[in-house]
């Protein structure tokens, strides 16, 4: 289903007459921060790799970017968010990994355990 399209159908009042189509398949992102985040992000970075292809199942959301001098710098704590989807919890985090590995720029922190709890609990079901 279009999100927008059921954003409106609620705000219109006729959400209950819309029927909501959704993937199965399991997404998870991963959000890249900016140094010195979360009590004094730098601003400013430039951002790298954000030219560099990714796999089709997988987006990167800008929040703290902006341009500068015709480049993509940091622009506040939690930069980017890279998404993907896959089967699985488990092949979702190893394309959202993936996609955001040419990303880089001074000071980037990301967690590396997202979804490690997903992870395990697929696994004991297996």
């Amino acid at each position: 289903s279009d999100l927008l399209d059921l954003i409106e159908a609620a705000v219109d009042g006729r959400l209950h007459a819309t029927e909501a189509d959704w993937s199965p398949m399991a997404s998870l992102g991963v959000v890249m921060a900016a140094a010195n985040y979360p009590d004094a992000p730098r601003n400013g970075d430039p951002i790298h790799g954000l030219d560099v292809p990714i796999s089709s199942c997988a987006k990167v959301f800008h929040a703290g970017t902006r341009i500068e001098h015709g480049r993509v710098v940091t622009s506040g704590g939690r930069v980017l968010c890279v998404c993907a989807l896959g089967d699985t919890v488990g092949e979702a985090q190893r394309e959202a990994y993936a996609a955001l590995g040419p990303i880089s720029w001074d000071g980037e922190f990301h967690r590396h355990d997202i979804g490690w709890r997903a992870i395990a609990r697929e696994r004991s079901l297996d």
